[in-house]
């Protein structure tokens, strides 16, 4: 099997339906994994360039479904289905589906981020997801 240039983890983690924090799988990851598979496959990006992989929960379940890219690390949060022509075409270019991609913010949970000073909550929002470093 040939080593991929990317990897994308989706998480298909599913709970109980009273679990206040959801999961992906009730969300649609299942679909979404089927379909960014079958996409990848029909475009020829599986063959070298992008895998997707079935994952347990990523800890970010309020942002689901969610699929991180790896080795680039960075996530895609509140993906559907209707997504992955984009994901595809950003793959297929070297480039990241930008609206998709999720903020520091992102990577608390609700009742974190409101816990914190309105100031606090705004800029971890605005932070560039790619520049982890300046958190």
């Amino acid at each position: 099997m040939a080593k991929r240039k990317r990897y994308l983890m989706v998480c298909v983690n599913r709970r109980s339906d009273d679990e206040p924090r959801g999961s992906c799988a009730a969300r649609g990851a299942e679909e979404l994994y089927k379909e960014l598979k079958n996409q990848l496959k029909s475009s020829g990006l599986a063959q070298l360039e992008a895998r997707p992989c079935s994952a347990s929960c990523l800890d970010v379940c309020w942002a689901g479904p969610v699929v991180l890219v790896e080795p680039d690390h960075y996530f895609y949060g509140r993906v559907s289905v209707s997504d992955v022509p984009d994901i595809v075409r950003a793959l297929e270019n070297d480039e990241r589906v930008e609206r998709l991609v999720l903020s520091q913010g992102d990577f608390l949970e609700p009742k974190e981020l409101r816990a914190l000073p309105v100031e606090e909550q705004e800029r971890l929002k605005a932070v560039d997801p790619s520049d982890r470093r300046s958190i």
